[in-house]
């Protein structure tokens, strides 16, 4: 393995491209949760929405590795937003010890409401660079997601 060697006069943390991941998410994001605050919604709440947006249900498994929570986390996220109407659990129709969870008609239209939202961030965010370098970043995130990340459970 070559490593390369740090560059002089900059400190480590600017060119450690595990730290700039980080804080360009934390700076893009952060922007978007904003809009969130602003509507009273959590971000783990907005995590799970966008995380069932087009699907037919998910495991409490695979929402959870999708939404970067802990299962425990998750269960009792779930339990919030089946209380508040948003998600309902039902038992898998291949093995009734797995459990699905999707979106309520409720839960369907604060997600769509929200994914129009995060679109537009989006956009802001692209427009901010030239048209190419915009799908070049979103291309060479879903490589580096391919190649470090572990198999999703079936979900």
């Amino acid at each position: 393995m070559n490593i390369p060697p740090q560059p002089s006069g900059v400190r480590f943390i600017d060119d450690y491209l595990v730290y700039l991941l980080a804080r360009a998410a934390h700076q893009v994001s952060s922007e978007f949760h904003e809009q969130l605050r602003r509507r009273g919604i959590s971000v783990a709440v907005w995590r799970v929405l966008s995380g069932l947006l087009g699907s037919e249900g998910e495991t409490v498994t695979g929402l959870a590795e999708l939404c970067l929570l802990q299962q425990p986390t998750m269960t009792k996220l779930l339990d919030r937003m089946a209380r508040q109407g948003l998600v309902v659990r039902s038992s898998d129709l291949k093995d009734r010890r797995v459990v699905r969870v999707a979106l309520t008609e409720d839960g369907q239209s604060m997600a769509d409401e929200l994914a129009l939202a995060a679109r537009m961030h989006e956009a802001d965010v692209l427009a901010r660079h030239p048209p190419a370098e915009a799908e070049a970043m979103k291309s060479l995130l879903r490589a580096i997601l391919a190649r470090h990340d572990k198999p999703r459970r079936a979900g």
